[in-house]
């Protein structure tokens, strides 16, 4: 307001003495002078060149924007950005005020910096390039790292398979050791989200190897059979990499890994086993495989073995709560938790993994499913 004030007084006194049209004296100043009207709004960032720097007051030239202020509580806030700066540094700074009572264009140092990180930021992401970081945290989540000053995310389903926690039933204990493991890798990422006003930045490593995974994958077709070795065990499937390209992992999701119903994918495979597996599916990059598909089908024998009325022995394999998962040798039978009142009673009348004896209710071979009673 004071620069804006002193401005309309020399026109005043321009127009007393030369008595211009207000119009042309208007746009003749404009013409003259457009350094007097440089515009700045509250938000804009600025750069500018240290002319003092003292423990309460910095001053900054901004060339025709005037001279910037920042005064002793922001330079403390940003005490780390402008420790080494001096007369001469090229400062960026944010503007809290284009003109306060001192006439000084008051600046954000830390603001500034914030903002231009994420600037940074979203050109990274605008560039879709891969880049390099160092995990500087973790948490049960995934990985923390530092880009441009700012946290940025890495969850554990943007890391690669090479990466990925390979963790027996998902122990979250054994998940942060695994994570804490990789504090000492650097990763390729990119950036996949960003939202300042949120303070959200997630990057992948997923999107950033996917490029060369789609060209491994393109070197193999579906129906193909490989060989490979297990090198990790999870909750939802085994991970397998493969031997004549030991960059290359695809995963048997645990319903491929047998035709019986597995609760735990250990029970069928463990980590190092060398194993032979058929590709089922190849998509964006990722190779989808299964064990069971080079097994025999033990249902196509099942109309044969189990007829409805006969009784058979069986091991509890399982509880859930629509009933038991009873092992008949080869495929599962299921006896319904109604036959026994409710869960707790049917949990009273079986043991796991006792043998009883039982009557087969119904065969429906186009479900692959054996409807069972309780002998008495």
């Amino acid at each position: 307001m004071t620069r804006l004030l002193s401005i309309c007084i020399l026109m005043s006194v321009m127009q007393t003495i030369l008595k211009p049209k207000p119009q042309s004296l208007l746009h003749q100043v404009l013409h003259d002078f457009p350094a007097l009207f440089a515009s700045l709004k509250p938000g804009d960032v600025v750069s500018g060149t240290v002319l003092h720097k003292g423990s309460k007051l910095m001053l900054v030239d901004l060339g025709k924007n005037g001279t910037g202020a920042v005064y002793g509580g922001e330079l403390v806030h940003a005490r780390e950005m402008v420790r080494g700066l001096q007369a001469g540094s090229i400062v960026f700074g944010k503007v809290i005020s284009p003109d306060n009572e001192e006439g000084f264009v008051e600046l954000s140092i830390a603001d500034a910096g914030k903002q231009k990180a994420w600037e940074e930021v979203n050109e990274l992401r605008e560039k879709d390039e891969a880049f390099t970081i160092r995990p500087s945290g973790f948490n049960k989540g995934g990985l923390i790292a530092d880009i441009a000053g700012l946290k940025a995310f890495l969850p554990l389903s943007q890391l690669s398979p090479e990466h990925y926690p390979k963790v027996q039933d998902g122990d979250k204990a054994k998940i942060v050791q695994e994570l804490q493991r990789l504090l000492k890798e650097d990763f390729s990422v990119k950036i996949i989200d960003v939202n300042s006003k949120s303070d959200k930045l997630i990057i992948s490593e997923r999107a950033a190897t996917e490029d060369s995974m789609k060209r491994f994958a393109e070197q193999y077709s579906v129906g193909q059979i490989i060989e490979g070795v297990i090198s990790g065990v999870a909750s939802f499937g085994a991970f397998i990499r493969f031997t004549d390209n030991p960059a290359v992992e695809g995963l048997i999701h645990i319903s491929e890994l047998d035709y019986r119903l597995i609760e735990n994918p250990k029970e069928v495979v463990s980590i190092d086993e060398q194993v032979t597996a058929k590709i089922i599916e190849i998509k964006d990059g990722k190779i989808y495989l299964s064990l069971k598909a080079l097994k025999a089908d033990p249902w196509e024998k099942t109309s044969e073995l189990f007829k409805e009325g006969a009784e058979v022995r069986g091991r509890v394999y399982a509880f859930h709560p629509f009933g038991a998962i009873i092992d008949l040798g080869g495929v599962q039978g299921q006896i319904h938790v109604t036959e026994f009142g409710g869960v707790q009673e049917m949990k009273d009348a079986l043991l796991r993994d006792k043998e009883y004896g039982f009557i087969i209710q119904t065969v429906k071979l186009e479900e692959r499913r054996i409807y069972l009673k309780l002998k008495k």
